[in-house]
């Protein structure tokens, strides 16, 4: 099957009721085919050789929801709306603000269009084209343009955007298509703003690039209100429509409202009760679905349909597996094509001098292991593929040792200037009690200034013994 077969449904914001995704799935199962793929911009695709327009149109027209049978001409918004209660969020950031700022968007857009909290580290802030990222300030978003074919660092607006103007600030940069060469990115905003004239806010303070933490995204895992959520990975990125159509089954009847999809190729089930969690063990149970997969398998990126990629990655992760060591806060990239990278190490294939010549790989690492600051350096170059497994391996202890260099300047210099940045403090929305980073959480073991963000899942309040998830960033 090439990408050519596929068709891609444009899940805005990776938000789909089980309703939708139902009806979905049973015109793909109706059309013969057996299983889906989930994109890395929370879109839903599956091959299809014979396209039956008018049942496609029929189906999707009845969700309103856009897809496409003519490749990579049209992009979905991505959105951290995921993250929601399954990690940290922005205080004001909730999950009506983003179906508030989604509805708003009411076109199909040719470029890509981020929508993300800076506080969590499931869904990349900066793959898209246009990037908003919400501000301390409620409702207003920065704005970053990238519009380079590599990797570089996007460029910021001056002003904050209130977000529901961010659909008419994207629709008309859109509308200044192609100008990668004849317009700078201040030239493209200033016009967009002098035409659109949206609410603007002075920008106080610049993003703090959050640190570009590996997120856990599979198993049972407990919520605010004694609720569940739910992930589920597949190894091969073909996911069941068997099973698929079993799990909105049971969505409808446990009353779930949204299924949610995330760029690292998953699906979030969020709200599951405690009296139903019976019957989602039972469900998995009966597919044989495995929810234990270990860190080296999940925290990888790879293209939809790459064999390569793929082969590579399975070589790669039995290797690492052999060796027994840790790569947890990594995550990798298998770049056999041009591509965003949001990962903190790359694999990429190198360019031959001479067809015959054997493959060679180069690996790269983003600057200070956090792929939030888009830029990447070479760690090696036109390696031969065994050399791979104890490069990556040489790479996580310097990404160890930096860990370790970095908390003795913490615990030494508390004035250092990389220190002034862990002060700050998140909330718990049941009991209101606060995690200062200043001064950590000694009944827990949490020494001082030690980032929130790499607390351990399973860390709890100490007071309520409410889960990490119910903790909301709130300014300092």
């Amino acid at each position: 099957m090439q990408k050519a077969d596929l068709v891609r449904v444009f899940v805005k914001g990776g938000i789909i009721s089980p309703g939708d995704f139902l009806k979905m799935i049973q015109t793909v199962q109706a059309l013969g085919t057996s299983y889906i793929h989930l994109g890395s911009r929370q879109d839903v695709l599956f091959p299809l050789k014979n396209k039956n327009l008018e049942s496609l149109n029929h189906t999707f027209n009845s969700i309103d929801t856009p897809f496409d049978t003519d490749g990579e001409e049209y992009h979905n918004i991505v959105s951290s709306y995921p993250a929601v209660d399954v990690m940290p969020t922005t205080h004001w950031l909730a999950s009506h603000t983003y179906h508030y700022v989604l509805d708003t968007f009411d076109y199909k857009p040719k470029l890509k269009i981020n929508i993300t909290d800076p506080v969590q580290s499931l869904v990349p802030l900066f793959t898209g084209n246009i990037n908003f990222v919400a501000s301390p300030v409620e409702n207003y978003w920065y704005l970053y343009l990238n519009f380079s074919k590599v990797d570089t660092k996007p460029w910021c607006a001056p002003e904050l955007i209130y977000g529901y103007d961010l659909a008419k600030v994207a629709k008309e940069i859109e509308a200044l298509a192609p100008f990668e060469e004849r317009l700078k990115y201040e030239e493209i905003y200033q016009q967009v703003i002098n035409k659109v004239q949206p609410d603007l806010q002075k920008m106080e303070q610049e993003l703090d690039y959050p640190e570009g933490t590996t997120p856990y995204y599979e198993g049972m895992n407990r919520i605010v209100g004694g609720k569940y959520w739910l992930g589920l990975y597949w190894r091969n990125n073909k996911f069941s429509i068997a099973f698929l159509i079993a799990l909105c089954q049971l969505c409808i009847k446990t009353n779930i409202g949204k299924i949610c999809l995330t760029p690292w190729k998953s699906l979030i089930v969020k709200g599951i009760a405690e009296k139903d969690r019976l019957s989602w063990e039972k469900l998995l149970g009966k597919f044989g679905i495995n929810i234990r997969h270990s860190s080296i398998e999940l925290n990888w990126h790879i293209p939809v349909l790459d064999e390569e990629a793929l082969e590579l990655k399975n070589y790669l992760v039995r290797a690492l597996d052999k060796q027994d060591i840790s790569t947890y806060g990594l995550s990798f990239s298998i770049k056999t094509k041009p591509m965003s990278l949001f990962t903190t190490v790359a694999i990429e294939k190198a360019e031959k001098e001479k067809e015959n010549d054997p493959d060679t790989f180069n690996i790269l690492y983003s600057k200070k292991f956090n792929p939030n600051l888009s830029e990447y350096l070479y760690f090696v170059k036109q390696v031969p593929l065994e050399t791979l497994p104890p490069l990556l391996i040489e790479l996580s202890y310097k990404y160890y040792d930096q860990l370790e260099l970095q908390k003795t300047q913490e615990l030494t210099d508390p004035k250092a200037s990389e220190v002034k940045k862990i002060n700050k403090k998140y909330q718990c929305k049941n009991c209101l009690s606060v995690f200062d980073e200043k001064y950590g959480d000694p009944e827990s073991d949490i020494e001082p200034y030690t980032s929130f963000i790499k607390l351990p899942d399973s860390y709890t309040c100490p007071i309520c013994d409410s889960p990490k998830s119910a903790f909301k960033f709130i300014e300092s």
